[in-house]
């Protein structure tokens, strides 16, 4: 048989090749003889020092580029965390505001002036003897004629305007 039905074993650092048992004893008239046994060499794969700085250099950006990431995210979260005491501080300042609100509208009531006028400021409600009522006619006209005025009247009259108008 040919090379097709050939297997190798590795042994002392050598590929060895075994031939397909059969079971006839001549293979045509052939003997079972060892081939002669193909050389594997290993070649060793050295490392340049350009490529090791190389390394070094790229896991040196790799780990500055995931530093650089988490310290945005960190100073994101700081911002938000900000944003939020914010918000919450706001809120609470409303709530003040609403209820301060309130207490000045229940402290405005008539009855809390009352109170305050009459302890405070030491004021009293007037009785009715106090009240003194005016009573105006008004179904009661008055009409004065025009007159005719004189020379001296206008002369006068316009000197008492004109002193109204300076004084203001």
């Amino acid at each position: 048989m040919g090379e097709h039905d050939s297997a190798f074993y590795y042994k002392n650092g050598t590929y060895n090749r075994a031939e397909p048992a059969d079971n006839s004893d001549n293979h045509g008239g052939r003997q079972n003889t060892p081939e002669k046994k193909p050389q594997i060499t290993m070649r060793q794969n050295n490392a340049k020092s350009g490529s090791v700085f190389t390394i070094i250099l790229v896991s040196v950006l790799a780990a500055a580029l995931l530093g650089s990431v988490i310290y945005s995210l960190d100073r994101r979260n700081t911002v938000y965390n900000k944003v939020s005491d914010m918000n919450n501080a706001l809120t609470l300042a409303e709530a003040e505001n609403v209820r301060l609100q309130s207490e000045l509208e229940s402290k405005v009531t008539a009855k809390n002036v009352e109170d305050y006028a009459e302890n405070v400021l030491g004021m009293q409600k007037i009785d009715s003897s106090q009240i003194e009522y005016i009573k105006i006619q008004t179904d009661d006209v008055v009409n004065i004629p025009e007159q005719n005025e004189g020379l001296g009247t206008k002369i006068k009259n316009f000197f008492e305007r004109c002193v109204e108008y300076f004084r203001g």
